[in-house]
């Protein structure tokens, strides 16, 4: 997993609440293995119509927005089944954080262990956040993990809460088995230090 420490980057707007993880992936490309990517299956059938065409009307298919890294969102982003599906699918399309005021329990923790940053800020800054995206297309918004802050195109900045093991997890680039493994010595001086206690 790569290392999120600070990104500088296009946002794309999301101002739609309840945005489910069916719409982000829909259920039939679950079965595709992660291997072959699966950034083409991100919000799909919202990006494409019955024929393969792109809708013009969908924010990444409009200039500006393509190559955003960050996404502004209304509340409760990612909400609905436990997929992890979908969190590899804005991971492999290029999104680096998503920033709203609130995100579905499971979709935060998937996020946190699959290298994407989820950000919750209140939900006038991201209403405020999402005008300005939406206003001059191609706006970037800086998020910088390490102090915690986030600075919207106008250049003001807003901090952000995280959990202090979320937070070590992605500045290191761990998921869970590389953080056991990154204790390979604490684990083998506990495992003596208990083996001599119990002889």
């Amino acid at each position: 997993m790569n290392k999120f420490e600070r990104i500088d980057a296009v946002a794309a707007p999301f101002p739609e609440f309840n945005i489910d993880t069916d719409q982000v992936i829909p259920a039939r490309y679950l079965s595709r293995p992660r291997q072959q990517g699966v950034a083409e299956c991100l919000f799909h059938d919202l990006r494409f119509d019955e024929n393969g065409q792109e809708r013009s009307e969908f924010v990444l298919n409009r200039d500006g927005y393509r190559d955003a890294k960050i996404i502004v969102a209304g509340r409760n982003f990612g909400c609905g089944s436990s997929r992890e599906n979908a969190v590899w699918a804005l991971y492999d399309y290029g999104i680096r954080a998503v920033i709203a005021p609130s995100t579905g329990d499971i979709f935060y923790n998937n996020s946190i262990k699959n290298g994407l940053l989820p950000i919750f800020l209140p939900e006038d800054i991201c209403n405020g956040l999402i005008a300005e995206v939406m206003g001059t297309p191609g706006a970037k918004i800086a998020v910088d993990l390490a102090s915690q802050t986030v600075r919207g195109p106008d250049g003001a900045e807003h901090s952000f809460d995280i959990d202090p093991f979320a937070k070590e997890f992605l500045l290191k680039g761990l998921d869970e088995i590389g953080y056991t493994l990154s204790l390979t010595e604490e684990i083998a001086a506990f495992e003596n230090r208990y083996g001599r206690e119990n002889l």
